[in-house]
């Protein structure tokens, strides 16, 4: 989770290899309108995105109940929106927050070309977001400034049930 640009398709990618689950990215679950309305330049609203981690949400789920784990990618921007989608899934959910002040993330936003997301929605990107608190969430803070390989060893590391299959000690 964290806003656009701080890497959350590539670590998620990458975390989802390591873990041998399916990964999927909330770009895709967006509904058309929301794209459009992106494209455009203007920020979502709430109820704006509702329907889309109502979509993301599911899918997560149905992935997890086959393969018995799944990640994604979403910016979870308010905690409202990660209690909806840890009620959705109806056990705990791991939030790993990709954390990157407004120069770093600015600085790579300008660099990459997205289907949809202007660089102009990066200031309200900022504005909505509400940082997890770990001490009252199931989350972990990296920094995006870590590389990829390194936030997934940290991710891994920290999960003590994988310590128990042979590929993780």
């Amino acid at each position: 989770m964290g806003v656009s640009s701080s890497g959350k398709s590539t670590v998620g990618q990458a975390l989802g290899r390591a873990l041998h689950a399916p990964f999927l990215d909330g770009d895709q679950y967006h509904p058309a309108a929301n794209v459009e309305k992106m494209r455009s330049g203007t920020p979502l609203t709430d109820e704006d995105r509702w329907p889309w981690l109502e979509a993301l949400s599911v899918a997560l789920k149905q992935a997890a109940d086959k393969k018995g784990v799944s990640v994604g990618a979403c910016s979870a921007l308010r905690r409202t929106y990660r209690d909806f989608i840890t009620q959705k899934a109806g056990e705990p959910v791991l939030f790993v927050y990709l954390q990157g002040d407004r120069e770093v993330i600015g600085d790579r936003m300008a660099r990459r070309r997205h289907e949809y997301m202007p660089t102009s929605l990066l200031d309200s990107q900022f504005a909505t977001l509400e940082p997890p608190d770990p001490a009252s969430e199931n989350v972990m803070v990296v920094p995006v400034t870590d590389r990829v390989d390194k936030i997934v060893r940290t991710v891994t590391g920290a999960l003590e049930h994988l310590k128990s299959f042979k590929r993780w000690q």
